[in-house]
């Protein structure tokens, strides 16, 4: 190919990069570009173009199926038209990611910029501000990351894992739970629950199915021992809906509540809409919800001062008094 046939061609292919580039990052609806502008553009980053090799640009990356949008007006706009993620779904997925308690700060920041980088320039100003949306307190723990992956590569591989499990002391500092015991697991899934991820599995040290939170794992492995098959009667639903903030009780009874009008959003929140109720007055109903009969239940009924009662059985009522009974005394 002559020298400057192949020159010519070099330049049409940075041309059309610049052009991708420019209708991606600085164009959207509410900012298109006239002709000019795009000429203007392509001076400021020295790539010649007149008016007819724009225009055979534009219509080239058309038809490649880039979603390059025309205005026919007086002069014509220009912008990028449909983007793999809307404005509002990038405010959703920043805002989720801004205000998740098991993300850290530092990656938070880190994941709202590459998820504004889906967004045009003008845009990514209104994502910024939306970064900020919250003050919540975060993790602090950056290998979060890497065991959730670990895990579920596990998961995948049907392969146990191996870690030690955190807790904290006193001073508030990460510890090893029993001296650094070690831990073994099948995981069978991961759930993520009141803002934090879990693992759910077979521990042979409990003989049962178990749960751990992920963000307090350490130096989980994968093992290449092959994980223990789930039980036959193990159903993932049933097993997670009773579990208040995954605290698991030692057992699991059917509690009748009697829940005042206004509170019912409550019971809607905590257990799902599909349960049978019935009112017993103007102003409350009952309903039956299959539980993990432990402290945390027991708080979760505390805190609405008498609006959730306890109707039966007779032994969580028991143990719910003996609890505030105890708390009294202390």
């Amino acid at each position: 190919m002559p020298a400057g046939k192949a020159k010519e061609k070099n330049m049409i292919k940075a041309r059309l990069l610049v052009l991708v580039q420019m209708f991606y990052e600085h164009t959207d609806q509410e900012n298109p570009m006239t002709g000019q502008d795009i000429l203007d553009y392509l001076a400021d980053h020295n790539v010649p173009a007149n008016e007819k090799t724009v225009r055979g640009d534009i219509q080239l990356l058309q038809n490649l199926g880039l979603d390059i949008v025309k205005i026919v007006s007086r002069p014509n706009l220009f912008y990028w038209g449909e983007r793999q993620f809307e404005l509002p779904e990038l405010k959703l997925l920043v805002d989720a990611v801004a205000s998740s308690r098991f993300i850290t700060k530092k990656k938070s920041n880190a994941l709202g910029k590459k998820l504004a980088q889906l967004a045009s320039e003008n845009q990514r100003k209104d994502l910024r501000r939306h970064i900020q949306a919250t003050n919540r307190v975060k993790s602090e723990n950056e290998s979060i990351y890497y065991s959730v992956n670990t895990v579920n590569e596990a998961i995948s591989r049907r392969k146990k894992i191996r870690f030690q499990y955190t807790e904290f002391g006193p001073d508030l500092k990460e510890i090893l739970r029993g001296d650094g015991e070690v831990y073994e697991l099948s995981p069978y899934a991961l759930l993520w629950n009141e803002d934090y991820y879990y693992v759910v599995g077979w521990s042979g040290k409990h003989d049962n199915v178990s749960v751990f939170r992920v963000d307090r794992l350490y130096r989980p492995v994968i093992l290449d021992e092959k994980a223990v098959k789930r039980p036959d009667d193990f159903d993932l639903d049933d097993y997670s809906t009773p579990i208040f903030d995954m605290f698991e009780g030692p057992e699991r009874v059917t509690v009748k509540l009697e829940v005042k009008n206004e509170l019912a959003k409550y019971i809607v929140d905590r257990f799902g809409a599909k349960l049978e109720t019935r009112q017993t007055s103007d102003e409350s109903f009952t309903v039956k919800v299959n539980v993990s009969l432990s402290p945390t239940f027991y708080a979760w009924v505390f805190q609405f001062a008498g609006g959730i009662r306890i109707i039966s059985p007779n032994k969580a009522i028991d143990e719910y008094m003996m609890m505030l009974k105890s708390v009294m005394e202390q």
